[in-house]
């Protein structure tokens, strides 16, 4: 536990710590202690104004990534996860086989296919051709289809049936209720993935006004290299870990929903 614990919060310390430091200070001192001016407020002033505030701009495009694309996950991870686990339909099985084995294909063998299907359609360099592969999540339909098919009984179902309940009403008034946990289990995977999303949107992505933080940060620590270019890994480093506090912030205040659902109706 010590190791495991000291393998995660030694980085960030490292940011911590290198985020109060100016320029030349970064290269003078020891990286794991403070040490000369204290210049964390200087530095946050110049990550938003630098190039004209386009930290800002990618930190609203990481937003409206996360908002769009985590929650359009989740929404049809549940209703798709729900549906496979709690109904009957002609085909069932090889839908769910095929789920599994998209589980099981990495990520950039699907890089090329979809960066000439969404060229073919005119949708790359645009928000949509990150936004709608983020919606997909293999892995969270998987997770919804195990809790739900344990969670919600069918005898549960049949009793809402007999007193008149439709189907949508049951899923909205039951089933989503019972799905509590398992939804904001795929919400916390997805808001994490798709805020951490390095690799789709810089195939996708040509633009720097639709960058989002990953990707411009990447930007940012590349102007290091070559001949004429202005380094500013002080600003790098304080975007970074300007980065990790909103998506830490959304993980903390989301697992404590996750954690009270798991544990609800556990003592009678």
């Amino acid at each position: 536990m010590t190791a495991m614990l000291l393998y995660c919060l030694v980085p960030l310390w490292w940011l911590i710590v290198n985020s109060t430091k100016t320029m030349d200070s970064l290269y003078d001192s020891f990286a794991f202690w403070f040490s000369g001016e204290f210049a964390l407020f200087q530095n946050i002033a110049e990550t938003f104004t630098y190039a004209d505030g386009i930290f800002l701009r990618w930190l609203g495009n990481t937003v409206l990534y996360v908002v769009l694309g985590a929650g359009g996950a989740t929404v049809l991870a549940t209703l798709a996860g729900y549906g496979l686990a709690k109904y009957n339909f002609p085909g069932r099985k090889w839908v769910f086989a095929i789920i599994l084995g998209a589980m099981a294909i990495p990520g950039s063998v699907l890089a090329v296919p979809q960066f000439l299907l969404f060229s073919n359609l005119g949708l790359t360099n645009t928000p949509w051709s990150v936004v709608i592969p983020s919606m997909v999540s293999a892995f969270g339909l998987y997770l919804v289809w195990v809790y739900a098919r344990e969670a919600i009984p069918d005898e549960l179902m049949e009793a809402a049936r007999l007193d008149g309940a439709g189907e949508i009403r049951i899923f909205f008034q039951i089933s989503l209720r019972q799905l509590a946990p398992a939804l904001i289990t795929v919400l916390m995977f997805a808001v994490v993935a798709t805020w951490n999303n390095y690799f789709l949107p810089l195939i996708m992505l040509s633009d720097e006004r639709w960058y989002p933080l990953p990707v411009g940060l990447a930007q940012w620590s590349a102007q290091a290299s070559g001949v004429g270019t202005d380094p500013i890994p002080n600003l790098v480093i304080t975007g970074s870990l300007l980065t990790v506090i909103p998506i830490a912030a959304a993980f903390l205040y989301l697992q404590r929903y996750w954690q009270s659902g798991l544990t609800a109706g556990s003592v009678k």
